[in-house]
């Protein structure tokens, strides 16, 4: 149930790493029909896999068909993913799209269109697997109730995003240049991420629960029961709701909410139903042991950690991609393009850190934060014997295996068996505490060096010559495959000058020059170069007058003649360098200040000359 959030977060990262090629292999009419062809082909394939599982539904055991159901569903729903991730990069469907004047202005509702797709994909697979639920775990749900269900549990995983770039785009259509300068930059887009993520984390639930079409918990026996516990113990709420998810059929419970204004707990009828009031207390002490636990506000702690470790490891992905080359080759080989080569790469690296984090570090922490929950039912109630009879009802009336693990809850034996050691002996409560609080101390020195790491690689020193010397890797590897093309050296050029590195620059620029002559850009640049060089041995006063004559030749603008009477300053021409100043400062409606300043300068050593 909690892998359909990993499928949605996965197939968004697909789309929003996604670059359109230039060159698009299929045209509209081709792409579509093989969109319904392959779309055809997995819902046969899908059909397929469910129907066997139902033949061998009256011979098999329960645990075999519950692992049979299990592998088809995780199966199918990668292939969603990779026929989805087929869509994008393989029929650049998207591609068609973006000149439309709504999604230009709009992209978020594109992304949300393909957002769709993918849960149509996963729709067929719910579809064909209701059926087959219904069969093995005996429930009287039809299939078009497990697919809204399905549906209406996974999708409030996507109202971040889609709040958050809703907004943005609002903003970006908005006439005011300040929103956008500040969400232009690397420190306003995690400060609105962050806004946004705190935002969310508050009044979330309130969104979620009427999605989830949750109501209140009809006044009666268990909600009297509810409210004295949570009085006893001291929790704050906003109210207690009947959880409809799966039409009611689960034994489960929840609560969210970081606050006590948006704070809910959550009880699906079916929990009401079987487990007897001490159980039912037993549940609801374990969603107060989350609370009490500062579980909640640790979850969100956990997103800020990913936002942190997505922004330190963008630059590393970026360079990593540089040492891809062969990877480019062995795929342009088979037809694909360049552009599509590099998003699909980064798309998978960008995946790879997300799975990684989420499926092994935060489900590390979810499972032992469950456990906690687990053992704070001592706080509450003299033993665990409830909790660990409702444990052995959940295993009886959902047909799964007592033994069966997965990412997010350890199985319900080990949670089980961890109780009855707490059970003989209550120093167990402590050693879980202390597992998790040094685990905090690891992963919180983790994501701060993490941190660090970012903040350098992006501002510090080191950033800036790992930076160049990957961009110089680039630029070198463009230039074996376009060795005639002026911008690129021109490029190179530019580099070398950020890094100091003059000498270099001359020769680079002087390459673009000798490829093309008339590009006012690198004359002026090679220009200043020649009159400015701190290295002094490279100056060449005489060439940079030549050069800057000729870029204003070209384009006679303010920086053009201000290089010009640079050049003619250090070539002791000091007069034509304050008629170059002035013809600078009177073209400039920008920086005036500058060009006082260079004007100022040049008559100050006019005067100087004449004395």
């Amino acid at each position: 149930m909690f892998a359909n959030f990993l499928y949605f977060i996965i197939a968004l990262l697909i789309y929003v790493t996604y670059q359109p090629s230039k060159e698009i292999q299929f045209g509209w009419s081709e792409a579509f029909s093989l969109f319904l062809l392959k779309a055809f082909l997995f819902t046969f394939f899908s059909r397929l896999q469910f129907r066997r599982i139902i033949e061998k539904s009256s011979s098999d055991p329960p645990s075999e068909l519950d692992h049979r159901f299990q592998s088809a569903l995780s199966r199918l729903s990668a292939a969603a993913i990779a026929v989805y991730a087929l869509d994008i990069y393989g029929l650049n469907l998207p591609s068609f799209f973006f000149d439309t004047p709504i999604f230009s202005m709009a992209p978020t509702l594109l992304a949300l269109g393909f957002v769709l797709l993918f849960i149509g994909y996963l729709s067929i697979i719910w579809a064909f697997a209701g059926r087959v639920h219904n069969r093995i775990y005996g429930s009287d749900a039809d299939g078009e109730s497990y697919v809204i269900s399905n549906v209406m549990f996974s999708i409030p995983v996507l109202f971040p995003w889609l709040l958050l770039s809703g907004v943005s785009d609002i903003l970006f259509a908005l006439p005011f240049e300040t929103p956008k300068h500040i969400l232009s930059t690397t420190g306003g887009e995690i400060a609105y991420f962050i806004f946004f993520l705190m935002g969310i984390s508050l009044v979330g639930p309130v969104m979620i629960q009427k999605f989830w079409r949750c109501r209140p918990l009809a006044p009666g026996f268990f909600r009297q029961r509810i409210e004295a516990l949570c009085e006893r113990t001291g929790l704050r709420y906003a109210d207690i709701l009947n959880w409809p998810i799966f039409g009611g059929k689960m034994i489960t419970a929840g609560v969210m909410g970081l606050v006590r204004r948006f704070r809910y707990i959550l009880v699906t009828p079916a929990l009401l139903h079987f487990l007897d009031p001490e159980e039912v207390d037993a549940v609801i002490a374990h969603e107060i042991g989350h609370v009490k636990k500062k579980h909640l506000l640790f979850y969100l702690l956990f997103f800020i950690g990913y936002l942190l470790l997505s922004y330190a490891t963008f630059d590393l992905v970026a360079y990593l991609m540089v040492y891809a080359q062969p990877a480019y080759r062995l795929l342009s080989r088979a037809g694909v393009n360049y552009a599509t080569v590099t998003s699909i790469l980064f798309s998978l690296f960008m995946i790879a850190i997300f799975l990684i984090y989420f499926r092994y570090i935060f489900g590390f922490f979810m499972r032992n934060f469950e456990r906690q929950a687990d053992v704070y039912v001592y706080a509450v109630m003299d033993n665990a014997k409830p909790l660990i009879s409702t444990l052995f009802k959940i295993a009886q009336t959902s047909g799964q295996p007592l033994d069966k693990p997965n990412w997010h809850h350890f199985s319900l034996k080990g949670r089980i068996d961890y109780l009855k050691k707490c059970e003989t002996d209550r120093r167990w409560i402590s050693i879980q505490d202390r597992k998790i609080r040094k685990s905090m101390v690891v992963y919180l020195t983790g994501i701060l060096a993490v941190g660090f790491v970012g903040y350098h690689l992006n501002y510090g020193q080191a950033g800036k010559r790992i930076g160049t010397h990957f961009l110089e890797k680039v630029l070198e590897e463009e230039i074996q495959k376009s060795p005639e093309n002026p911008k690129i050296y021109a490029m190179l050029g530019d580099l070398y000058y950020a890094a100091d590195r003059y000498e270099k620059a001359t020769q680079a620029y002087e390459k673009a020059i000798s490829l093309m002559s008339d590009d006012p850009g690198v004359l002026n640049n090679l220009a200043w170069l020649y009159a400015t060089c701190p290295e002094k041995a490279l100056r060449n006063p005489q060439r940079a007058v030549l050069l800057a004559q000729q870029a204003l030749s070209i384009e006679p603008s303010p920086h053009v003649w201000d290089t010009l009477a640079e050049s003619l300053f250090v070539s002791g021409e000091v007069d034509f360098a304050v008629s170059a100043g002035k013809q600078a400062l009177n073209l400039t409606r920008d920086n005036r200040k500058y060009y006082e300043d260079q004007l100022n300068k040049f008559i100050a050593a006019k005067e100087i000359k004449v004395h």
